[in-house]
């Protein structure tokens, strides 16, 4: 991290400025700030530091951390641009040289021998040619105008991807036909809502927004496929009330994500479950149209609570189709040795960051979207909030509706 804050620094400030200058200053003041809130932040919150204090502390940290994200991939895109940028301005200046006009020369009278000589006329100057602004030097000028190309291409992708999350989540609908859905049940409504991340940074009034959009769609029944919140009962207590006004006819469903042990699963569940969501921990239940599953999630595992589908399915009707909510894609392979008809997932945020989605691609078999793996469909939500920074840039958030289709309909 270190390294990549000095590599920036040095591209965009030093390379850019005077020193001593004010301007040297303040940037290189920033490049120090920024860091220093992040370490604070990412340490205060282990070391227990109050939680307003936290949230005060976040959302610096986590916006510089989204910026030097940017900043990075600018600087190491001007490191081809900068020089050719360089290239074509020697060049200008070489055209320009040889193309300016040369006084004509004046007459010369040879004097008399006894004439005096005249005296040394001075040559004239030589005409710069619009070279780089007064040769500030072509490299400076140069590298101004890619560190500022760069900053502000940085600041507004940060700023609108900012914009993006803190409006709320938008409505994505998707069709999945199953075979064995009976017609009774074609355009059943699930409304997906995964990696809400209430926290320090996203509290109360996203969660409302997250509550308002979802009943807008009038689901018949509501799955939240984990990742909820970041931080304790006692600290997120508040933020998390308005999840009781979930409202859908079949009711709505709760299974942990790997942020919930981080925060105290055990407490977490049982809260979910005072606010009306009904857990699945390694359960079914069976409604009239199809079996609705859940298990914990595979973090679990390391807190003598992983998922455990064979005890989920246990004894059900294999003729019945099936509906498994487990929060990471990767579980897809549980759910196709276990004849799961349907997985519905969150856990990757599509990425959230560009381009993250390509380091996402390499853990999840799926980042976003609706895909077959044999007999097994797997659909995965971008989520409807955001962790770390406040901010996506070519994974929208969203909440998405999965109308079931009957093949009989």
């Amino acid at each position: 991290m270190g390294a990549g804050h000095w590599y920036v620094w040095r591209r965009l400030i030093r390379d850019t400025t005077v020193p001593g200058t004010a301007w040297r200053r303040w940037s290189t003041a920033v490049f120090v700030t920024g860091p220093a809130f992040m370490l604070t932040s990412f340490v205060g919150s282990a070391a227990g530091l109050p939680f307003g204090l936290v949230r005060v502390l976040s959302w610096p940290a986590y916006l510089w951390l989204a910026i030097a994200l940017y900043l990075l991939l600018g600087v190491l895109s001007g490191e081809v641009i900068r020089p050719a940028l360089t290239r074509w301005l020697r060049r200008r200046a070489a055209r320009t040289s040889t193309t300016a006009q040369v006084p004509a020369a004046e007459p010369v009278t040879v004097p008399a021998d006894d004439a005096p000589a005249p005296a040394a006329v001075a040559a004239p100057a030589t005409d710069t040619g619009g070279e780089a602004p007064a040769e500030l030097s072509r490299r400076m000028f140069a590298a101004r105008l890619v560190g500022g190309a760069t900053a502000a291409v940085a600041l507004g992708t940060v700023g609108y991807g900012t914009y993006g999350v803190l409006r709320g989540p938008r409505v994505k609908r998707v069709t999945v036909p199953l075979a064995k859905l009976p017609r009774s049940a074609h355009g059943f409504r699930i409304a997906v809502v995964s990696d809400v991340h209430l926290g320090p940074i996203l509290g109360r009034g996203f969660a409302e927004k997250v509550v308002s959009t979802v009943n807008a769609t009038q689901p018949d029944l509501i799955a939240v496929v984990g990742d909820l919140v970041d931080g304790s009962v006692e600290e997120l207590g508040t933020a998390v009330e308005p999840l009781s006004g979930l409202r859908a006819r079949q009711g709505a469903f709760f299974v942990t994500g790997n942020h919930e042990y981080i925060s105290g699963a055990e407490q977490w569940t049982e809260h979910v479950q005072e606010l009306g969501l009904k857990l699945l921990a390694n359960e079914r239940v069976e409604l009239a149209a199809f079996d609705l599953a859940g298990v914990n999630d595979v973090t679990g595992e390391d807190h003598d609570d992983g998922p455990d589908l064979a005890a989920a399915l246990e004894d059900r009707d294999p003729s019945r189709t099936s509906v498994l909510l487990a929060h990471q894609p990767v579980f897809v392979d549980e759910a196709v040795e276990h004849g799961v008809d349907l997985q519905l997932s969150g856990h990757t945020h599509g990425g959230q960051l560009w381009p993250m989605n390509f380091v996402a691609e390499l853990a999840n078999p799926t980042v976003a979207g609706l895909e077959r793996y044999g007999d097994t469909q797997l659909y995965v939500s971008r989520g409807a909030g955001a962790w770390g920074p406040p901010t996506r840039v070519g994974a929208p958030s969203d909440v998405t509706v999965v109308e079931l289709a009957s093949r009989q309909a």
